[in-house]
């Protein structure tokens, strides 16, 4: 499927009779079929693994190969014979070279929804099979977020609300010891029902000889590749370098091992990652830093020595796209002075034109947060910080001299 096809299908898709009805709605075309796509991969995946499959499939699988077909067939290509060859398809050809009808900016050059090395979903096909749902509906990760908030507003402890979004971004993975202790913990008491459910057992594809190892950077488990490599889930950490193992778990000494559940580790661990990052280098330099104040109003509040405050949402997400779709004004209290939506840097280094597909997207440009990357945000504010000290050098200079 190379791009003249993939444009065939576009400037073709009108000679099968369509008046107009073969569009990005359809459910073999467009937004729709890659949402089914990722998806299907995301369910064959937490299922049985992309590399083995048994009949029935699951229900969004078999929609995914029978919507696949006839997008091929309406492009006069030829359609995937069986789910792995689909799936391998996934794993070897860019979304650009699809016949699908996409938005211009939607999918970035060289995108895949399986990654070549692991044969595991990317992390852009986590974000299509949850962002790309329709926008009226509550995504996982948000519900979870919405019920913590909610349970925590109740007992009136925002103490024990940024604890848990501390415990998501911090600790990802925890031992049945460690969850004991989590348990234990009395200022995290009126969301402990809710630790219970979001954490889950490690399927044993994660163990290799008989344990399990936790990424030095991003604190998830890696995935073993062979008898000796590791694969992270986060696009960050691999573009940081070779993987980097922390923590190894002896299986039979941590008892049962669980991890968050893959939406709170896409939308909520590996942003908080981003997050921490930011917070280390503004208190570096002597900011006052504040997270997740106002019941996760926003990410950061950051105050200046003069008292200017700046609120900071971070997004780590692959798809500008998306993010742009999502765009919004931060939300007024606690109060402040300037708002600013930050990604950290390898998004844009990753992505030329993720500023101009953000911008595009954003339902109403006017209202959208300006988008700065987190080296932009950290230069902002020393940048500040040296205007701020600037009368008082020129002051102590002039009674010197």
């Amino acid at each position: 499927m190379n791009g003249t096809r993939a444009q065939r299908a576009q400037d073709g898709a009108g000679t099968v009779g369509r008046t107009d009805r073969i569009d990005s709605w359809s459910a073999h075309q467009g937004e729709p079929l890659l949402r089914t796509l990722a998806q299907a991969l995301c369910v064959l995946e937490r299922e049985s693994g992309l590399d083995r499959f048994t009949l029935p499939y699951p229900a969004v699988a078999q929609h995914a190969l029978d919507r696949t077909a006839v997008a091929c067939l309406l492009a006069d290509e030829r359609p995937p014979a069986s789910l792995g060859e689909l799936v391998a398809r996934c794993q070897q050809i860019p979304l650009e070279d699809w016949p699908l009808r996409l938005p211009e900016g939607t999918v970035g050059p060289g995108d895949l929804l399986v990654d070549p090395r692991s044969g595991r979903p990317t992390e852009l096909c986590h974000e299509w099979a949850e962002r790309g749902a329709d926008p009226a509906l509550v995504h996982r990760d948000r519900q979870i977020v919405h019920a913590a908030l909610t349970l925590c507003r109740q007992h009136g402890e925002e103490g024990a609300y940024s604890s848990f979004r501390g415990l998501l971004v911090r600790r990802p993975v925890l031992t049945a010891a460690e969850m004991f202790e989590v348990l234990g913990d009395m200022l995290l008491e009126p969301v402990h029902e809710l630790i219970r459910l979001v954490y889950q057992p490690v399927p044993q594809a994660y163990r290799r000889d008989g344990g399990f190892a936790q990424c030095g950077r991003c604190l998830t488990l890696l995935n073993p590749l062979g008898d000796s490599e590791w694969w992270c889930e986060r696009d960050r950490c691999r573009k940081a370098g070779p993987p980097h193992v922390g923590r190894v778990l002896n299986a039979t000494d941590a008892g049962t091992v669980l991890q968050l559940e893959r939406p709170l580790r896409q939308f909520v661990t590996g942003p908080g990652r981003a997050e921490a990052v930011l917070e280390e280098a503004l208190r570096a330099e002597g900011l006052e830093v504040t997270m997740w104040p106002g019941f996760d109003a926003y990410d950061l509040l950051v105050t200046f020595p003069d008292g200017l405050r700046w609120a900071v949402d971070v997004k780590d997400w692959a798809s500008p796209y998306f993010l742009g779709r999502a765009a919004a004004p931060v939300p007024p209290t606690p109060p402040y002075d300037e708002a600013f939506w930050v990604v950290p840097q390898h998004r844009v280094e990753a992505r030329t034109d993720y500023r101009e597909v953000y911008a595009s997207a954003c339902p109403d440009l006017r209202h959208a947060p300006d988008l700065l990357t987190d080296m932009e945000l950290t230069r902002r504010a020393v940048r500040r910080l040296q205007t701020l000290r600037l009368p008082t050098t020129s002051k102590e200079h002039n009674s010197h001299a």
